[in-house]
């Protein structure tokens, strides 16, 4: 017995004495490293040509080596905005989504958001911005431009803009507050039978009792069941997510938990309240935009048999990111764990330190993944984000359609008829007349709006390919022929898209007059998988088919 005993203490010791060695091993090897980068830019910044900034020189060190690492890690210099709107769902401005317009090259506001200083001081979706505080923005990148509209609350500047079909530029006073984002822009009874819908669009502070109220709401309108909508949701805080679970589950149940290389890293997460509704019937709705704290809640949801998913395949983002302070001068967004859902799997999708041959990022392949399941039964599979238990997949869109709906020159024409028309119908009544829609196709034609066309470029390849080979002469009336009958005009092109232009007109010039809350409640109405959803949920049988096979 002593001599196991003294084995044991030996082969301990030895082990400890390994242990040490390697992690002085790679101290060492960190040290040198180190020691190799600062040589380089000691000598960069001696013998280079040119004088070199070491803000820029170093940031660029710094992008490139967490850009190898994910894309979650990253590091944000002293009081960025960014951080902060992250971390809380607030941020100092004016309240308005902008983007960069090609044609004018300048940034154009695209939506202000309601009751912010910019809906409130006039600013319409289509102005495009001259000056701030007297600097001209002309071709200045959009996140410069964003930069300079946010600062301090309190503060203020002058904005001057050209608004369409308005002869002198326009200038407005702004006084920057805190901007918190709503993260439920709409919910609502979407029938007289007792189906309810929430759009749950991120997880940040509030996002709880934001949820909790629309959830009161319904019920208190007669809510029999639920579309819980989380498409396009990229995620946010871990404890929003854990809490919107308790509203819909028993108190006490664990709902994450997470592994990392430190300790401090390991945390499990309970519901702590008692729940708000569960019995209510649940279709929750993902895509493959759908990400971290959306997949906890969906995911989670899922596991404990709660809800039935529907859509397609999250994102697979199963990685945590915590804060951390950088020597005084910003902050590190750092990839700290991995978080696992109650079946015990986790959805991380992508090997951000493997790549494949060509640089790609790799995704575990269906065959590698483990099989789990759910509170009764259901088998559910690892390391490929959440697998709906109903596929419903967004009708598919030509290309043309996807040019059209992100050019300047369809917000031009509707700025142009939100201008000529002082009200319309109610969000999610509100209809575009075929007479409306020969308007905008004239518009496009006039406005030289030239659609990005795949099969060109296919067909130009196609030339040279067959020139390489040297069997193009002898061919080219062919290939002449084939091209004539793939163009077709504008006119042509958008009649034969108008039903799947229009909804995304009606969206748009919805959102004029009723904001976020109208654009979302508009989309309902050409929404097939929404449609699905609450068909599913009509069957009671099907849908506790789905939970309980």
């Amino acid at each position: 017995m002593k001599r196991l005993t003294l084995l044991y203490i030996v082969c301990a010791m030895a082990a400890l004495s390994a242990s040490a060695q390697k992690k002085e091993s790679h101290n060492a090897e960190i040290a040198r490293h180190l020691e190799l980068f600062d040589d380089i830019y000691r000598q960069l910044d001696i013998y280079y040509v040119d004088t070199l900034s070491a803000d820029t020189t170093i940031g660029w060190a710094i992008k490139s080596m967490l850009s190898h690492v994910d894309p979650f890690t990253q590091y944000y210099p002293e009081n960025d905005d960014e951080l902060r709107q992250m971390a809380t769902g607030k941020y100092a401005g004016i309240g308005s989504i902008i983007r960069y317009n090609l044609k004018e090259e300048r940034t154009m506001i695209i939506e202000p958001y309601e009751g912010t200083p910019s809906q409130q001081a006039g600013i319409r979706a289509g102005d495009v911005i001259l000056t701030i505080d007297g600097v001209d923005v002309l071709k200045k990148p959009t996140d410069e431009v964003s930069a300079m509209l946010r600062g301090e609350p309190g503060t203020s500047f002058e904005l001057r803009v050209r608004r369409p079909d308005v002869e002198e530029p326009l200038t407005f006073r702004l006084t920057r507050k805190t901007i918190q984002l709503p993260t439920v822009p709409y919910y609502g009874m979407t029938d007289s039978d007792g189906t309810g819908y929430i759009y749950l669009s991120s997880f940040s502070s509030g996002s709880t009792q934001e949820m909790r109220h629309a959830l009161t709401e319904l019920r208190s309108q007669g809510l029999r069941r639920l579309v819980l909508d989380l498409r396009d949701n990229g995620g946010g805080s871990i404890d929003e997510a854990v809490n919107i679970v308790n509203l819909f589950v028993q108190k006490g149940e664990k709902v994450v938990y997470t592994r990392g290389k430190l300790a401090s890293s390991n945390r499990e997460y309970f519901t702590t309240s008692e729940p708000l509704d569960t019995v209510t019937p649940i279709v929750v709705l993902v895509n493959g935009s759908t990400a971290s704290a959306a997949e906890i809640l969906s995911g989670s949801l899922q596991d404990m048999d709660r809800a039935v998913v529907m859509g397609t395949r999250t994102y697979g983002k199963g990685l945590v990111q915590a804060i951390h302070e950088v020597t005084d001068r910003g902050d590190l967004k750092i990839t700290v764990s991995r978080y696992y859902i109650p079946s015990g799997r986790c959805i991380q999708a992508y090997d951000y330190r493997h790549l494949t041959a060509d640089g790609r990022v790799g995704t575990v392949p269906d065959s590698l993944t483990r099989v789990f399941h759910t509170r009764g039964g259901r088998e559910v599979r690892d390391g490929g984000g959440i697998k709906p238990d109903v596929e419903a997949k967004a009708d598919s869109l030509a290309s043309i359609v996807y040019d059209v709906v992100q050019s300047d020159e369809m917000l031009n024409f509707v700025t142009r008829y939100a201008a000529r028309h002082a009200t319309i119908a109610p969000a999610g009544e509100f209809q575009f007349s075929d007479s409306d829609y020969d308007d905008f196709v004239r518009h496009m034609q006039d406005s030289k709006f030239a659609p990005h066309r795949r099969t060109d470029e296919v067909m130009k390849l196609l030339r040279e390919a067959a020139r390489l080979e040297g069997c193009y002469e002898g061919a080219e009336a062919e290939f002449d022929q084939l091209e004539a009958r793939l163009k077709t005009d504008l006119s042509t092109e958008l009649q034969r898209q108008r039903d799947a232009v229009r909804p995304y007109l009606e969206d748009e010039i919805v959102s004029r007059y009723y904001y976020q809350r109208g654009r979302a409640q508009q989309l309902l109405r050409s929404d097939r998988v929404f449609d699905r959803a609450v068909r599913l949920l009509q069957d009671e049988s099907g849908y506790r088919t789905i939970l309980h096979p």
